[in-house]
């Protein structure tokens, strides 16, 4: 992990990702701002863009990462920090532990956002549910494929794979 930022570097850009969201909320976009900044200084602000793109996953925590990773060439970001206007979903959150993020920074947190319009409960709940409040969310089975293991099987095989 890189050295933990200061508060007025945290503050600094907690007001960045605020302002990128309430201007997106003006414009009849997504009241979410994220910025990610690299382990060298690097910035990326983003956006929430999920009804402007009809992408449920164009979250601006996500969008920030992608942008990112596009730019750098890389889907490590090692020594990031994510600074969001507001507590990241589990999808968000997911997004930042593949992306090997040092840190989350934010803002409002799920509570201000449920009084907002956007309740995050049942998502965040999902994964702690038992099996029948799940199926009303969401039903999720396995299915044992006999061929199930095969595409691990062939990562396995290839020596000129990239380990992530």
């Amino acid at each position: 992990m890189t050295n933990t930022p200061d508060q007025d570097t945290v503050h600094r850009h907690l007001l960045t990702a605020i302002e990128a969201a309430r201007r997106n909320a003006s414009a009849d976009g997504g009241p979410f701002g994220a910025v990610l900044v690299t382990a060298d200084g690097r910035e990326f602000t983003a956006v929430n863009r999920v009804t402007a793109d009809n992408d449920p996953t164009a979250h601006a925590e996500v969008c920030a990462i992608r942008a990112a990773c596009s730019a750098l060439g890389t889907y490590d970001l090692s020594g990031a920090t994510l600074y969001s206007s507001c507590e990241p979903c589990p999808m968000c959150l997911s997004s930042a532990l593949w992306a090997r993020l040092d840190r989350v920074h934010f803002a409002a947190d799920r509570h201000d956002a449920a009084a907002g319009g956007f309740d995050d409960a049942a998502f965040y709940d999902f994964f702690t549910a038992p099996p029948e409040q799940k199926d009303a969310l969401l039903p999720v089975r396995h299915v044992a494929v006999e061929t199930r293991t095969s595409p691990f099987e062939s990562w396995a095989a290839n020596t000129e794979r990239t380990t992530y």
